[in-house]
């Protein structure tokens, strides 16, 4: 085939990709507006891992008493020029109208600086769970440095804050980064507590209105998701409480699945490979029958 043949059916294909009748296509818009940079996006994250963790993600120097501040300060400047620039295109993502949003960009960008204070002190607890419920962890050096629990909270928590600010679309990027960084899949609209720990941490799922106490531990393919869903007047899912409470002190072992909007009591254990959509009081025990060895 020669190059005019080749270039006659290009031209097809973009008569039929660009103003084709095909009602399939009505669902894929067109989209003439700035969109979000995931590049931009890890960058933000790479900072945000610098500035609440000096010394372990760059050089050792970040981290001198006589050094610290300068370089916090310099990555925090960074931080608030990315951030507002893709809150700007977030925001724009989202308007019907002309992308008018620097101004309250700019003020959201700030609103998220004065909350990394707490965001840093919510996931030094969190070093401390995987710290304190880990017997193969060494230190909590190498809990910060190695472990997807870590990873995963601090795009969570990050998102968490964005998502209560009502920035679109952004919130989503930061925990899908880690979704695929780590295998565990938390949404921003998750309310998580202190010193939370997932152990190993792969497969866990965790649903846009659940919400975990403190001192709370899962293990791998946990799943705390919706037993089933609302629609409205037009055939659309809602987006109402339909995920569980987990209250503190609760442990949930590996590939249990908790649906629904429940409660799972104070101080409860659930076992493993539990399928659980009731109610659980306080300090209780859900575990499936022992195994029976029948004689031949």
């Amino acid at each position: 085939m020669d190059r005019s043949a080749i270039l006659t059916h290009i031209r097809e294909q973009v008569e039929t990709l660009t103003t084709s009748g095909i009602p399939e296509y009505e669902y894929i818009p067109l989209h003439p507006k700035p969109s979000p940079s995931v590049k931009a996006v890890c960058e933000i994250m790479k900072l945000l891992r610098k500035i609440i963790f000096p010394g372990f993600f760059g050089s050792a120097r970040e981290a001198q008493p006589d050094s610290i501040q300068y370089y916090t300060g310099v990555y925090l400047e960074k931080l608030v020029d990315l951030l507002q620039e893709q809150i700007d295109n977030s925001l724009c993502f989202e308007e019907d109208t002309k992308c008018d949003t620097h101004e309250k960009a700019t003020g959201l960008a700030v609103a998220f600086l004065d909350q990394i204070p707490e965001l840093k002190r919510l996931l030094a607890t969190d070093v401390k769970a995987m710290m304190d419920g880990d017997p193969a962890a060494k230190s909590h050096s190498e809990v910060i440095f190695s472990y997807p629990s870590i990873t995963a909270m601090l795009h969570q928590r990050t998102a968490h804050i964005l998502y209560r600010l009502h920035v679109p679309v952004l919130p989503r990027i930061i925990t899908e980064i880690a979704h695929s960084e780590t295998g565990i899949d938390i949404h921003p609209g998750a309310q998580i507590g202190e010193y939370f720990g997932m152990d190993h941490g792969t497969g866990i799922v965790i649903g846009g209105t659940v919400i975990i106490g403190n001192h709370v531990r899962l293990y791998q393919g946990v799943t705390l998701g919706a037993k089933n869903f609302s629609y409205d007047e037009a055939g659309l899912p809602m987006d109402i409480p339909r995920h569980p409470i987990i209250e503190d002190h609760v442990t949930i072992y590996s590939n249990a699945s908790v649906l629904g909007r429940i409660t799972i009591g104070e101080g409860s254990v659930i076992g493993g490979n539990i399928w659980l959509t009731h109610d659980v009081p306080p300090f209780s025990r859900i575990l499936q029958r022992k195994a029976v060895q029948e004689d031949k």
